[in-house]
């Protein structure tokens, strides 16, 4: 790990802009070089489409008619490789959600230590999804028995001390500090929740932005942190989505209608909000080095976690 300093404002803004500009280029050279190995025109790269960038720099395509996903390190080669695991498992159970592309069957791959896996082009959305989307995939996802492999515990807050060691001397070494602290305060209270729900497999990461609505019915997205857990993990999400990135009116009674249980009346509603918010506040970190609205928005959360305000607004990354 590299050494710490007390204040980001040491490295100068016009460094962290360019550190994301040769990232840009890092990533697209790491695709090249999969396809190259898997057999797809490395030249594809050249116009790939970002799609999107966090725990993964996702690209599209088209040429090729397929996703390339390319994790952040080797720390997530297991992750990558469950998730095909559990979408071709799904595959088999007809559940509606993406496919490993068929023309890869070995992967995922590792470039420079970072996995890829590559996944088929979905067609274009027909309509953005809603929360009834959200709660029916989830009813049924829900309702699968366990795979004929083992799936780990969802572990919310695993992946919190290296989101915050990717963002180096760009957060605080006090933020740093308290959101150490608040992990081990929240470790202790997760490990006294005690469910209703029978735990089994869950999605892991249930946010609406997770559903996309392609060739006439809605798919559940992003499978790499599916799990087998409490499945109250995956029912907080809507309603705190609701209060920190805005849903509209009465959705949260809509998916709760359409799922069959109010996990805002159970009493460890307020644990698991507390735990996957400080997941999300140590995730914005990685973006930090180089993005001054993530440095905005990593701040404000942190000032939400410290202040206990639960009703700010946050922005979406």
């Amino acid at each position: 790990m590299a050494t710490l300093r007390e204040a980001p404002d040491d490295v100068p803004r016009a460094s962290r802009i360019a550190r994301v500009i040769d990232t840009a280029a890092t990533e697209r050279g790491i695709l090249a070089r999969a396809c190259n190995r898997v057999g797809i025109d490395p030249g594809v790269a050249d116009n790939a489409g970002l799609l999107a960038y966090g725990e993964n720099a996702v690209f599209a395509l088209p040429q090729a008619g397929i996703v390339a996903r390319i994790a952040r390190g080797p720390h997530l080669l297991d992750r990558a490789r469950r998730e095909i695991e559990v979408a071709r498992w799904l595959r088999d159970q007809d559940f509606p959600t993406v496919r490993p592309a068929e023309q890869v069957p070995a992967q995922p791959v590792s470039v420079s230590e970072r996995p890829v896996t590559f996944w088929e082009l979905l067609e274009p959305a027909d309509r953005d999804p809603d929360v009834k989307d959200l709660a029916r995939l989830l009813k049924r996802l829900h309702a699968l028995p366990r795979p004929p492999f083992a799936l780990p515990a969802r572990e919310p807050l695993a992946l919190v001390e290296t989101w915050l060691d990717s963002a180096d001397a760009a957060v605080h070494l006090d933020d740093r500090r308290f959101l150490l602290d608040r992990k081990a305060e929240l470790l202790d209270a997760y490990a006294a929740v005690r469910p209703v729900l029978e735990p089994g497999v869950v999605h892991g990461d249930a946010l609406l932005r997770n559903v996309g609505v392609h060739g006439g019915r809605p798919l559940l997205l992003d499978l790499e942190n599916v799990s087998d857990d409490l499945r109250e993990l995956d029912l907080i999400l809507t309603p705190m989505a609701a209060v920190r990135y805005g849903l509209p009116d009465g959705a949260v009674e809509k998916f709760v209608r359409k799922y069959g249980f109010d996990v805002t009346s159970w009493d460890g509603y307020p644990v698991l909000r507390a735990v996957r918010e400080l997941a999300a506040t140590a995730w914005v970190a990685q973006h930090v080095p180089g993005n001054p609205a993530a440095e905005d928005e990593f701040a404000h959360r942190v000032r939400c976690l410290r202040t206990g305000d639960t009703t700010s607004r946050w922005h979406s990354f």
